[in-house]
């Protein structure tokens, strides 16, 4: 019977192992980090009006992450956004350690299987060696019981790390098991530069041949008259 190692288990094993060869470091403390993962949901007051609909932020993201989250309010009022000083903004999660690590493995094992037709996510990172999904259903989680249209709200999750740069984040993820999308060959990227230049070179003839045909037809009729 085989066991399912965690993510725990692999980033101090197969995980660092993997790292120093990509890397080519030797140094296990010099390897990339995950630091923390910060889960955020904004509340849009037009669409989540009522405590209610607070709580049930509050107790999903309780169960979806294994910790209690913390309410944000806005600092100043503003009016165009009918925004008061002192409302309610969103709600913030952020997990370090065997939280970080146990949530990552639902997310990557677990949820991000269930979105319907997914194909893969970006591998645009911010530069400075952190990245971000956007969730817009909650309840592909599975902690979550099946809930009305109403009460579906979507979220950010942010993975800082220790990187230093896109590269080794990107070596790191990828390490973990975030499902990105396959990068593509550059010959199809040639190949698709080459077509649009043989078609805007292809463009001007059809212009010169036209335009002797109109000259000829202009001639005709001029001498026919």
């Amino acid at each position: 019977m085989m066991t399912y190692d965690t993510l725990h288990q692999r980033l101090r094993g197969p995980i660092t192992k993997a790292l120093k060869g990509e890397l080519q470091v030797k140094n296990t403390l010099a390897l990339p980090r995950l630091e923390k993962v910060v889960v955020n949901v904004g509340i849009n007051h037009s669409k989540m009006e009522g405590k209610e609909m607070q709580e049930y932020i509050a107790e999903s993201l309780k169960r979806i992450t294994g910790q209690k989250p913390v309410f944000t309010r806005a600092r100043k009022a503003i009016s165009n956004f009918k925004v008061r000083s002192g409302m309610v903004v969103g709600a913030v999660v952020t997990l370090r350690g065997k939280h970080m690590e146990e949530f990552l493995d639902r997310l990557i094992s677990y949820a991000l299987p269930r979105v319907r037709d997914f194909r893969g996510l970006s591998a645009k990172l911010d530069g400075r060696g952190n990245y971000s999904i956007g969730i817009n259903d909650h309840s592909i989680f599975p902690e979550v019981p099946p809930v009305d249209a109403k009460q579906i709200f979507g979220m950010q999750v942010t993975i800082s790390t220790t990187a230093k740069d896109d590269k080794a984040a990107y070596a790191l993820l990828r390490a973990i098991g975030v499902p990105f999308k396959p990068s593509k060959p550059e010959e199809t990227g040639k190949g698709a530069k080459e077509e649009k230049a043989e078609k805007a070179a292809g463009s001007p003839d059809s212009s010169v041949s036209s335009g002797p045909s109109q000259s000829l037809a202009n001639n005709s009729s001029k001498s026919d008259s």
